[in-house]
């Protein structure tokens, strides 16, 4: 959850009060709504690994059942469908394509995984970013309001 609060305490003169009013509620109610998204991640999260999940079992289903089909019909026929040595340079070539393919998957897997990663140390680097902005915005409003208060102060002085 993320502190509301502001870090610092900065005091305005005439509206301050209004002003702080209309940013707290805007703050308060912009969390709540990131808030309320944020309850919804865990329930998407699984309900796409369930997803993922029923995929994978539906094409192994499907995979084996092709092939149960495909083997059933071959051996049913009265004269060879393919013969030895085709079939060994067959399989031979399969795994080899089988290797090739799973390398490329593990590689790809990998590279998202990276890219994730990334963008996550990214949204991090923001963050940090964006309190180093506001501190500094903060300082710089707190300078100006000094130096325009001793202007104030020293022209009702002088009058």
């Amino acid at each position: 959850m993320v502190d509301t609060k502001s870090k610092d305490n900065v005091n305005t003169s005439t509206g301050s009060t209004e002003v702080t009013n209309l940013c707290d509620t805007a703050t308060q109610n912009c969390i709540r709504i990131v808030d309320e998204l944020a309850k919804a991640q865990p329930q998407y999260a699984q309900s796409v690994s369930n997803l993922q999940h029923d995929y994978v079992a539906a094409a192994k289903n499907t995979i084996q059942n092709m092939v149960s089909v495909q083997k059933m019909s071959a051996s049913n026929v009265n004269y060879p469908i393919v013969t030895p040595q085709y079939a060994d340079e067959f399989v031979k070539r399969s795994n080899e394509i089988t290797e090739n393919i799973v390398r490329a998957l593990r590689i790809n897997n990998q590279l998202t995984v990276n890219a994730i990663d990334a963008a996550a140390e990214n949204f991090r680097t923001f963050n940090r970013t964006i309190d180093s902005v506001t501190e500094f915005n903060t300082s710089a409003a707190k300078a100006w309001n000094s130096f325009v208060t001793a202007q104030q102060q020293q022209f009702l002085h002088t009058q």
